[in-house]
């Protein structure tokens, strides 16, 4: 789990690995891409190769970062999405959430080359940037097995993540987490279909869970089942 700023709060992509390579799980907001390879170097990764970028979501502050993992890997690198998310993440249909003049404005508060680089990633794309999509309950061969969980609701593509050998939950923003480490559901401001979203976290009831990271909310680990179970029950 990496710890990147976001405004006063923390957002957490994800790492995960096995003796060759390295997965990106979500690439930050624009201009990320250089905190995470030193995050990535710091915990030993260095000399490793970036296997594949996962995208839980269409959402710029996971999706930010990508121009300059694009840049830098080449267009080759693996890159997976639901289908229901992928024509945002191309670029060939709006965002779900964003509208184009608020990204705009979110834009101009970049600098040039980081701006520059999204623009002509997500705004004026000349091929596209998901070349892999996921089904729900797939095993993609990653780091020893990674099963995808179709969660729709904060987006219509959003996937969580269960990497079975460490017993791992990757929720993406299908639950958000306080500073006391409780799961408290999705985040209402940002989750158009509520009542979706809530039939999400049901499916979390079928693995077994004894680590979750959120990606606004960190790590959680303790009293994890029982609250794996709470979140099932808030629908």
């Amino acid at each position: 789990m990496l710890d990147l700023q976001l405004g006063q709060s923390t957002i957490h992509p994800t790492i995960v690995y096995d003796k060759e390579s390295w997965t990106l799980i979500d690439t930050g907001m624009p201009g990320s891409a250089a905190a995470i390879y030193e995050q990535a170097k710091q915990a030993g990764l260095d000399g490793k190769t970036l296997q594949s970028i996962i995208f839980t979501h269409q959402d710029v502050d996971h999706i930010g970062g990508f121009p300059q993992f694009l840049a830098a890997e080449g267009a080759d690198l693996p890159v997976y999405a639901h289908p229901d998310d992928k024509g945002a993440i191309d670029g060939t249909e709006p965002m779900f959430k964003m509208s184009r003049e608020r990204l705009d404005g979110m834009l101009q508060q970049l600098p040039e080359d980081i701006r520059n680089a999204y623009v002509q990633t997500f705004l004026q794309p000349n091929r596209e940037n998901v070349n892999r999509t996921v089904a729900d309950g797939e095993i993609l061969p990653i780091a020893g097995g990674l099963t995808v969980i179709h969660t729709p609701g904060h987006t219509p593509g959003h996937i969580s993540l269960y990497h079975a050998p460490s017993k791992t939950l990757i929720t993406g923003d299908a639950t958000i987490a306080n500073e006391d480490g409780q799961m408290i559901g999705p985040n209402p401001p940002f989750t158009p279909n509520w009542d979706q979203a809530l039939q999400s976290l049901k499916k979390f009831k079928n693995f077994d869970i004894e680590h979750v990271i959120c990606y606004h909310g960190g790590w959680i680990q303790k009293d994890v089942k029982r609250q794996i179970n709470e979140l099932a029950e808030l629908s």
